[in-house]
Formats: structure tokens, C-alpha cells, sequence
């Protein structure tokens, strides 16, 4: 078992677990029956389970049993060294073990930033394992370098996640002076009032756990690595793509782009939201799940 907890975060109804998916265990938060259809929540960089914090409640009131993990390398879960440890079929595969513990033969998948990317890339191999999908502000991983490289803006939208191969600089740039860049990165590229001084604290709190920094930029790392292209695979589950108008990684056209890759896919553009979409508009975003997973 996980030797720490998240207890002061939870809410009531909300319980902590510790699932041991392979090489990997995962700390995880649950809320609603686990009788219910399971929804499984991923959450995406810089963040961990927390980040889905005004969506838990309103899903499991609505009769779902809502799995949010802290993904692998990510606050209290295990984080293990080298770059292969995070290659996104790896991180597919997490998602898998998970499902199978949780003995669920299907699941909704939402997914927001990575948790995204992992979302489709689970629709692509998994399609079985899938009722529905949810995408925030998450590109199909076999789009993005396509999307980067046919458009100027995206390509300089996407420029840090080039800094990021470098070896322990972005590591040391990132945690000095507490956290200060990332910190900073929040609250500049969300609407204001976002992330407050105590949210970005317990961002911090998980980012200075052994090994999470590193293991949260070998996500970006590992997609140098070799792996099938999944491109030409359609995604068979109903679809939900949410993007933020005025997302300054990610822009809307990258959104379009997905619903090629989807037999049954709709595009929602959440007008003054930013990369941040779920924390700025819980009530729309909510709204939005609840009539597309309960629909």
C-alpha cells in the first residue's frame, strides 16, 4: 500500500486506494457506488488527480463511479526512473490494469491535456474496453507533430515540449525557486483567479515528491520513442472533444482535427475558456459530461 495519503483533499463521499496495475501502483480517488457505470478521469500536466476536483461530486451524484488516478510519475504514485517508464503505451497500459482491477469490462474515458493523448491512444487499441469518449484540450498523439509542423502558430505553441528533451536543465529550471516558472505558467496562461496561492501549493507539494518532476517531463521525453502509428485506426466510441477558445498551446484547429479520426465525434468550443477549461467553467464542463456520459 501507498505509504502516504491525500486525505485533507478529500471530500465527503471520496475515498483513496492504492491499485497495482503491473510494475506500477497507483494512487487513486474514487467517489460514487462501485456499482455504478465506472468513468475513469485522467488528468494531465502539470497536474494530479486533484485537478478534477469540481467535476468528482457532480459526476457520481449523477449515478457514476468515478476513478480518478494520479497517472504514473505524478504526485503519490509510484514513479519509476528512465525514460521508457513513460512511453505512451505504457501509460495505455496503466489505464488497462486499472480498468481490469476495477473489474469494469467498459468504461468512459475523460481526458484532459495527456490524460487526453492517453485517452485516444486507449480508444485506438482498446476499442472493447470503451463506452465513450471525453477529450479536453487533448490532442490524438499521431496529430500532433502533423498539426505542428502544417501550422507556424502551433509549431511555437508547442516549442517547449522541444526544451523539454534536454537532460536535468528543464528539471533544474522548473524547480527553482519553488516552483516559480511553473507556478507562474498556471497563472498566466489561465483566466484569471484560476489558481489560488493555496492551489498552487499543493501543485508544488506533488511536484517535489521523489521523482515526479523527472518522471513528468519523461512524458514529454518519451515521445521520441518509437511506436505504432495509430493514425489510420478510427475511433468507433461516441466522442466529446471540449477545447478552450483561448488556449495559447493548443489551437482550435488541432480540436478539428481530431474528428477525423472518429466515426462519432463532436467538437465543443468553450467560448473565453483557455487550456484550463475544467477549472474556469466546472458548470459548463459538467454540463457538458453529464449530457454526453448519462445521454
Amino acid at each position: 500500500m501507498l505509504l502516504e495519503t491525500d486525505t485533507t483533499l478529500l471530500e465527503p463521499g471520496w475515498r483513496e486506494s492504492a491499485h497495482d496495475v503491473g510494475d506500477v501502483l497507483l494512487h487513486v480517488v474514487e467517489a460514487g457506488d462501485p456499482g455504478d457505470p465506472v468513468v475513469v478521469l485522467l488528468h494531465g500536466f502539470p497536474e494530479f488527480w486533484w485537478g478534477w476536483r469540481h467535476q468528482m461530486t457532480a459526476l457520481a451524484e449523477a449515478g457514476h463511479h468515478v476513478v480518478v488516478p494520479d497517472l504514473r510519475g505524478h504526485n503519490l504514485s509510484d514513479a519509476p526512473s528512465g525514460v521508457a517508464n513513460y512511453h505512451l503505451d505504457v501509460l495505455v497500459r496503466d489505464v488497462v490494469g486499472l480498468v481490469a482491477g476495477l473489474g469494469a469490462d467498459q468504461v468512459d474515458l475523460v481526458g484532459h491535456d495527456w490524460g487526453a493523448m492517453v485517452g485516444w491512444r486507449f480508444a485506438a487499441q482498446h476499442p472493447e474496453r470503451l463506452r465513450r469518449l471525453v477529450a479536453l484540450a487533448g490532442p490524438h498523439p499521431d496529430l500532433l507533430l502533423r498539426s505542428a509542423l502544417s501550422s507556424p502558430l502551433q509549431l511555437v505553441r508547442s516549442s517547449y515540449a522541444g526544451l523539454f528533451q534536454l537532460p536535468w536543465l528543464p528539471e533544474s529550471v522548473l524547480r527553482a525557486a519553488g516552483f516559480a516558472l511553473l507556478r507562474r505558467t498556471l497563472r498566466s496562461t489561465s483566466a484569471p483567479g484560476t489558481f489560488s496561492d493555496a492551489d498552487l501549493d499543493r501543485h508544488a507539494e506533488a511536484w517535489s515528491r521523489p521523482g515526479s518532476l523527472t518522471a513528468m517531463l519523461d512524458y514529454y521525453r518519451a515521445l521520441r520513442l518509437p511506436r505504432a502509428s495509430l493514425a489510420a485506426v478510427r475511433v468507433t466510441a461516441p466522442t466529446l472533444v471540449l477545447w478552450g477558445e483561448n488556449d495559447v498551446f493548443l489551437d482550435t484547429g488541432v480540436g478539428e482535427a481530431t474528428l477525423v479520426q472518429c466515426t462519432d465525434a463532436r467538437l465543443v468550443v468553450l467560448d473565453g475558456a483557455t487550456h484550463w477549461l475544467h477549472h474556469e467553467q466546472p458548470e459548463r464542463v459538467n454540463g457538458e459530461l453529464l449530457a454526453f456520459l448519462t445521454g
